[in-house]
């Protein structure tokens, strides 16, 4: 996977997000959601049990989606963690209509949106204590880590500051979850057109990202 291609993919037919324990090709990834749908109902109903087989299936893939939206694999297994909490109270709102794990990353993504922004204030507000104490103004951001080449997953790390919670939630989603336009859409409640200008200015910021700090990188961008 590249992490910035020049121009949008080709939209690529709905699925559920793979690496999730669940497969989501053809009849398999049809029988899958067939089965969370009925575990999910039942959870409505108050079965303890169907709720736990569920937090079971979707754990890994809801945690390594987490770890690329937040950076930190505590922060994420705690996210999930509120994530499950949030679904079991609101079980009865869950519509069938929709695939449980579209409903769940989508209670997923806005917990994650709102864990980027308590961080942010928190290290706007340390900044600033600390300038205060010192009298001068820290910089801005910490040299980088050294890179491997192909580790892209840590080059996104250091230069995903520069996206909203919104672009991350987007390109998170289509670049390392796989999710195709139209299900991005269900889990933001919004439109394609707006996932595709999302994902638009999320590559663009990227790219003049890391041509920024890492122009080694940058060759065919």
């Amino acid at each position: 996977m590249r992490l910035v291609s020049a121009s949008p993919r080709p939209m690529e037919p709905a699925s559920d997000a793979p690496g999730e324990g669940v497969s989501s090709s053809g009849a398999a990834g049809a029988e899958a959601r067939a089965i969370e749908t009925a575990l999910a109902l039942r959870a409505q109903e108050g079965d303890v049990e169907a709720f736990a087989v569920l937090v079971e299936r979707r754990t890994p893939g809801l945690v390594a989606f987490l770890r690329r939206m937040l950076g930190d694999a505590e922060d994420a297994r705690d996210v999930a963690q509120l994530t499950f909490l949030r679904v079991w109270e609101n079980m009865g709102r869950y519509d069938p209509a929709w695939a449980f794990s579209t409903w769940l990353f989508r209670i997923a993504g806005n917990l994650a949106i709102d864990a980027l922004r308590a961080r942010r204030t928190r290290q706007r507000t340390e900044t600033e204590s600390f300038r205060l104490v010192k009298g001068a103004r820290t910089s801005e951001s910490d040299a980088p880590a050294a890179l491997h080449r192909d580790d892209v997953r840590r080059v996104f790390e250091a230069c995903a500051g520069v996206l909203s919670g919104t672009q991350r939630l987007v390109f998170v989603l289509r670049e390392f979850e796989e999710r195709d336009g139209k299900d991005i859409a269900a889990i933001l409640e919004c439109r394609e057109s707006t996932v595709r200008n999302h994902l638009f200015q999320a590559r663009r910021l990227l790219r003049d990202e890391i041509r920024k700090r890492y122009p080694e990188y940058t060759s065919g961008f």
